[in-house]
């Protein structure tokens, strides 16, 4: 089984955006990498599951919100190393854009938190660079917007 921290070989993450009224579902991480930082809900993808299936998984598992995941919208890397320059953390990421089915949010599993944030909201939020680039490609955030607060 390959580990989370210092693996002997990358990992598969998988993850959706879900968009609902206006609003999108973000959790707050409560495991590293990006630990306590907002982004789009997903983890590891299963033995035996389609890309699809773990990132549905996934969102069930961490916001209670049943999902349907459609075309795949980013594919990356995730590479953290130690102070050392050893690889701490490798994962391969598809996200997928994501229908919601049903459910109520109920930040669990490796969530501190998940909910419901409109664009203004998440302008505050601290999230990863990866989340926020994300949601510009997906139009969430109006345009010339870049999901940030101005200095």
């Amino acid at each position: 089984m390959s580990r989370r921290e210092y693996p002997d070989r990358p990992r598969v993450g998988v993850g959706a955006v879900v968009l609902r009224d206006g609003r999108v579902l973000l959790v707050r991480r409560g495991v590293p990498p990006s630990f306590g930082l907002w982004a789009i809900p997903g983890g590891s993808q299963e033995v035996g599951e389609t890309l699809r299936e773990g990132a549905e998984r996934e969102i069930l598992e961490e916001t209670g919100i049943r999902v349907r995941a459609g075309r795949q919208i980013f594919t990356g890397d995730l590479i953290q190393r130690d102070d050392e320059g050893r690889v701490r953390y490798h994962y391969v990421v598809i996200d997928f854009l994501a229908e919601y089915l049903s459910g109520e949010v109920n930040g669990s599993d490796d969530a501190l938190e998940a909910r419901w944030v409109s664009p203004s909201e998440a302008e505050g939020l601290e999230m990863t660079g990866t989340t926020r680039q994300l949601l510009r490609e997906v139009g969430f955030f109006p345009p010339g917007d870049r999901g940030e607060k101005e200095p």
